[in-house]
């Protein structure tokens, strides 16, 4: 089997032909603009999908250099902090409990139908927790760092195949379903955005964006700010033995700062909160890390676990769908919020936060702005939800392991 190396610089530019690409497809096919498909998603599946022709026909795989892809992560967070201001932090205080509640019962109902399709298939039980909270909730990594445990331990045969593969197609599938979900929810209740509200990602389409370069070097020295003072408390924490992903500090710091920046200097009209130079940078900064993470998924490791692997993310699929819409819709108010609050959910239940946000970007993009979901989305997704995952894990595994 040959290897292709792609460099960084090279990366780089195939990520940006694979947002022109969505955004060339999404104006062209209506499925996609109707449905909220986000552009990224488009684009890098059909890469990756190339991708893997090359593969099957001349039995060679793409190495990509992704070391630009994990900066870009924390510049989007670092905007999202940016653009929440307090006052909509408090009022999705009350929320952002319930959605906790809620994401924490879904990681057990999501390894509990794991476990349950292994049994059924014939497997140790523990088993289709590969195909549950560890690898959907948690993503690649974490499917990476529970998979030798699994195989050494509990002797799961292919945990990793599984767990990589369970991972890679929810990254997918929760990029796809999580619009339609919105958009159906939208119709369906005829709800509607804040129309006068600046969009925390992006422009609405057919918007046209006005910057200048004051603004933007003023939102690039914002970032820029926010993102050493979290990378410093990350450092600091690394040193304690408290490890975080380096987004966390960056985007608690930067809510910090967008909230007493302008109380401390009232006068000064320039902070980027609610500018369209930030929607812009975070749009941005989102599309090129997915447009990076789906061009990169290795769809030929998947031979080896198909056909179970299939069933089980079916499966998987089609119960967060009844899950965003009859528990997370009206659990969170039935309103507009709530709907593009469920599209996000749907995102990084499956596959990733960046998901989520790409999810509530597009619909926000079509339907209208809504800030609660910005807020809540990204604190589940980006903190909460690990921590969650980690202890359900253990609990599971201790309940229906070998011993258990």
């Amino acid at each position: 089997m040959g290897v292709f190396e792609v460099n960084g610089r090279e990366t780089f530019i195939v990520a940006v032909a694979v947002l022109f690409l969505g955004k060339w497809l999404t104006q062209k096919v209506g499925y996609l603009r109707i449905n909220n498909i986000p552009e990224p998603v488009t684009g890098g599946v059909i890469i990756a999908l190339l991708a893997f022709l090359l593969h099957l026909t001349l039995d060679l795989d793409l190495s990509w250099d992704l070391s630009a892809r994990d900066l870009l992560l924390v510049v989007f967070f670092t905007t999202i902090g940016l653009s929440s201001r307090l006052s909509t932090l408090r009022a999705g205080g009350r929320w952002l409990v319930i959605m906790l509640v809620l994401a924490v019962s879904y990681l057990f109902l999501q390894n509990l139908l794991g476990i349950a399709l292994a049994w059924l298939m014939g497997y140790e039980p523990i088993a289709g927790m590969m195909v549950g909270s560890v690898s959907l909730s948690g993503g690649h990594g974490t499917a990476i760092a529970w998979a030798p445990v699994m195989e050494q331990e509990y002797a799961v045969p292919f945990a990793l195949e599984t767990g990589l593969g369970a991972a890679t197609i929810g990254l997918v599938l929760g990029g796809v379903i999580g619009g339609p979900i919105a958009g159906w929810l939208i119709k369906r209740h005829q709800l509607s955005g804040g129309e006068d509200t600046e969009l925390t990602v992006g422009f609405r389409h057919k918007e046209r964006e006005r910057i200048n370069i004051d603004q933007m070097l003023i939102t690039l020295l914002a970032i820029a700010v926010s993102m050493e003072i979290g990378y410093q408390i990350h450092e600091f924490l690394l040193a304690k033995d408290f490890n975080l992903p380096p987004f966390v500090p960056c985007l608690l710091v930067a809510i910090i700062l967008t909230n007493l920046v302008p109380w401390l200097f009232p006068k000064l009209p320039w902070w980027p909160t609610g500018t369209r130079t930030l929607a812009l940078v975070s749009d941005l900064s989102l599309g090129l890390f997915l447009a990076m993470s789906l061009m990169s998924l290795q769809l030929g490791a998947l031979g080896q676990v198909a056909g179970p692997l299939m069933v089980a993310m079916s499966c998987q699929l089609a119960l967060i769908v009844c899950w965003c819409i009859w528990v997370v819709f009206p659990r969170m108010g039935g309103n507009y919020d709530a709907a593009v609050i469920a599209a996000g959910y749907a995102g990084f239940a499956l596959g990733a936060t960046p998901t989520a946000m790409a999810n509530m970007s597009a619909v926000s993009k079509q339907f209208g702005a809504a800030p609660r979901a910005f807020i809540i989305i990204p604190l589940i997704g980006a903190f909460f939800i690990d921590v969650s995952n980690a202890f359900v894990i253990r609990l599971l595994i201790s309940v229906f392991g070998p011993g258990g």
